[in-house]
């Protein structure tokens, strides 16, 4: 059977355009789009992954931004390091997308994807990268991510920052304590810039950040990875975006 051959379940049927004039509830809306994040939700509406059918979830966790993207056909991955979290995706691709190769679903760290060069059309990354221990581990998930991500791929990552709370904070970069009393790795604006500038990337939005009542700051970087092969001094296959 096709990988994309995904069989009619309850979860698709839900998932079927709503009945002109019929009351629609959040029940209605949780069994079409899961529990996914509002900002990955905004590039769905703006067409963002029309195109690009291979998705990487990179840090999982037990799927929540996954229900849509199986009951439509696309070509879903997952990967985590939690044996739980791989445990319950696998479940949830069972019953939702039963065509889907279990392969799909693999238990590894960010930092050394299992997967080929260029073999993803979109990666997420939602609130993965502020568990990084350090600057170098946070460059090894972000390159590692950007090395599976094919030409015109979409790399959509939700992490904490230090944008717009830096005085809050011991220091805008590094692992920190949030007013909120989590430890989280956090950067700021400059490093999300000089990182798109290093993978040869260009952003597709201007980096985005909510301020939850000055306890903590969460940051979309979206960014695509453009079609013209360049030079990298890392070696990797990094792509320069259009001027």
């Amino acid at each position: 059977m096709s990988p994309r051959a995904i069989q009619p379940t309850a979860l698709v049927k839900a998932s079927l355009p709503f009945a002109p004039g019929g009351r629609v509830t959040s029940d209605d809306l949780r069994a079409r789009f899961g529990e996914i994040d509002i900002y990955l939700f905004d590039q769905l509406l703006r067409g963002r992954l029309d195109g690009r059918r291979r998705v990487l979830d990179a840090g999982c966790g037990s799927g929540r931004n996954l229900p849509y993207f199986l009951a439509h056909g696309f070509e879903v991955f997952a990967v985590d390091h939690e044996p739980q979290a791989v445990n319950a995706v696998a479940q949830l691709v069972a019953r939702v997308a039963p065509g889907l190769p279990p392969e799909n679903v693999r238990q590894a760290e960010i930092d050394t994807l299992p997967w080929p060069d260029e073999s993803m059309d979109a990666v997420i990354s939602s609130a993965v990268l502020h568990f990084a221990r350090d600057q170098p581990h946070f460059r090894a998930m972000v390159q590692e991510m950007w090395r599976v991500l094919a030409p015109g791929g979409l790399l959509f990552a939700r992490l904490a920052t230090s944008i717009t709370i830096a005085n809050r904070l011991d220091a805008p970069t590094g692992r920190v304590r949030l007013p909120d009393g989590s430890v989280r790795f956090v950067v700021d604006e400059a490093t999300l810039l000089a990182e798109t500038d290093a993978l040869g990337g260009r952003l597709l939005d201007p980096i985005k950040t909510t301020n939850v009542q000055d306890q903590r700051a969460m940051t979309t970087w979206v960014v695509e990875k453009s079609h013209r092969r360049v030079g990298s001094p890392s070696g990797l296959s990094a792509l320069q975006g259009p001027d």
